[in-house]
């Protein structure tokens, strides 16, 4: 009889030539067990997924309580589904104002794609910037705008008229024109290695998208729901966006995109043509039952209060003479090394000592450090000795 491992390998689309392959059976809070009982110190969250841990009780009774409602009903935007309203509610109450209609979706990349639709649709326009280092997704709109040929150009031709630019540069936003339709950003890059732009730059960039009448799109699906210290990371730069991204936290450990604009906006999508942008399980009651919990933990607890600490904690304990640099913005860190070979060999080496991390897509000398936002001091303490132990090899 063929393991598990074995129809992992044989059945399931694989993404690398040697995945881990870890066999995890149970995750709680910032831990994680596989199948022969080992504990994990979990850095990862699902990827800036699980921001108040893995199965909150308060998520995982919201689940079971919609799930005895109802499931999947119809196609999402015509019958009222009062898990999606009370969510979109919830999110607007912690929005600047003109950031009020939300349409859900079922993942971070279809939140782009529609955000990119919406531009084009709003403007007339249909040049789309973005920049270098930058990652929106994997569809193919999405995968229009990533900041690297490496993952590009296996799958060419992508969409036209996509201009890409260098990040944080001020001579480059002179680029942005009144063809442009959207220009797309992430608040603080992610997949470059933890990117935190100057704060002159991004209000620079929102001024040159009104100048223009350019859409500025901000992607906070890794960064938002406190991960960088504030609720949203653009609060830190005091700009706003005409259209904000979110995803992975959003779902609150289930399936969940959205991206949110003013309604006089998305109300672009309900007119030539009727049904602009639609999807079949983007909002699932189930799923935004999960956030709606999760999100409410979130702000009851105040949890972005706590990452500060949280995040200097990291850095004191983290100085060892193998760590070339630290990228951070809150909870979400970056420890760069030698080179990948380097990084690849400490990783799994963390992952042999119960600490679980991984590497960044246009950083890959860089270890990964977006634990759940409720990680305990403890548990912090722990995974840096735990580094330590694996550096002084």
């Amino acid at each position: 009889q063929a393991t598990i491992r074995q129809l992992f390998l044989q059945h399931v689309g694989q993404t690398s030539p040697a995945p881990l392959a870890l066999h995890i059976t149970k995750a709680s809070g910032a831990k994680m067990w596989d199948a022969n009982g080992k504990e994990y110190i979990d850095l990862i969250g699902g990827i800036s997924v699980c921001n108040v841990g893995h199965c909150h009780p308060k998520v995982v009774e919201a689940i079971k309580k919609q799930a005895d409602d109802y499931l999947h009903i119809m196609v999402y935007g015509e019958l009222i589904e009062s898990p999606q309203v009370q969510y979109a509610h919830l999110l607007t109450q912690y929005l600047p104002l003109s950031l009020n209609a939300v349409f859900f979706t079922a993942s971070g990349t279809e939140a782009t794609e529609g955000a990119m639709k919406l531009a084009k649709r709003a403007t007339g326009r249909t040049q789309i910037i973005s920049f270098k280092n930058s990652y929106h997704g994997s569809t193919q709109g999405a995968l229009s705008l990533m900041g690297s040929e490496y993952w590009q150009q296996a799958f060419r031709p992508l969409l036209p008229g996509v201009l890409q630019l260098r990040y944080n540069v001020f001579e480059d936003l002179e680029n942005i024109n009144e063809q442009t339709a959207c220009v797309v950003a992430e608040t603080i890059q992610a997949e470059a290695g933890v990117n935190v732009p100057d704060k002159k730059w991004m209000q620079a960039l929102r001024n040159k998208c009104t100048e223009t009448g350019a859409l500025l799109v901000l992607d906070e699906i890794q960064c938002g729901f406190g991960r960088n210290g504030s609720l949203w990371a653009f609060e830190q730069f005091n700009i706003v966006p005409d259209i904000l991204l979110l995803g992975k936290a959003l779902g609150g450990g289930m399936p969940l995109g959205a991206f949110i604009a003013d309604k006089k906006l998305m109300d672009c999508f309900t007119n030539n043509p009727v049904l602009g942008h639609i999807n079949t399980f983007g909002g699932h009651p189930v799923c935004c039952a999960a956030g709606m919990a999760a999100m409410q933990v979130l702000v009851t607890e105040k949890l972005w209060e706590t990452v500060a600490e949280k995040e200097q904690l990291f850095k004191k304990r983290l100085v060892h003479p193998k760590i070339k640099k630290i990228n951070r913005c809150g909870l979400m860190m970056a420890l760069y090394f030698e080179d990948f070979n380097s990084n690849k060999k400490i990783i799994d080496a963390c992952i042999a000592h119960g600490l679980f991390t991984d590497w960044f897509l246009f950083a890959p000398e860089a270890l990964r450090i977006v634990p759940p936002l409720n990680i305990s001091n403890e548990e912090i303490e722990t995974a840096c000795k735990i580094i330590w132990k694996v550096l002084d090899v």
